[in-house]
């Protein structure tokens, strides 16, 4: 099962991120405490997008 990209980026912007800066290959969220990468992929799988919430501090959504 896959994850859009932009139902993960929602999921972040609704517990307080921001973009704070458009990298390489990376957008770069922020809440100014962590700062999380996030691959400009289409999708990402269930796996990464979860590591992304537990790196960003959020209960795994997927």
């Amino acid at each position: 099962m896959s994850v859009k990209r932009r139902d993960l980026v929602r999921y972040l912007e609704e517990n307080g991120y921001r973009l704070l800066r458009e990298g390489g290959n990376h957008s770069i969220y922020t809440n100014e405490d962590i700062v999380v990468p996030v691959k400009r992929h289409k999708d990402f799988d269930r796996i990464t997008a979860n590591e992304l919430c537990k790196q960003a501090g959020l209960k795994p959504k997927y």
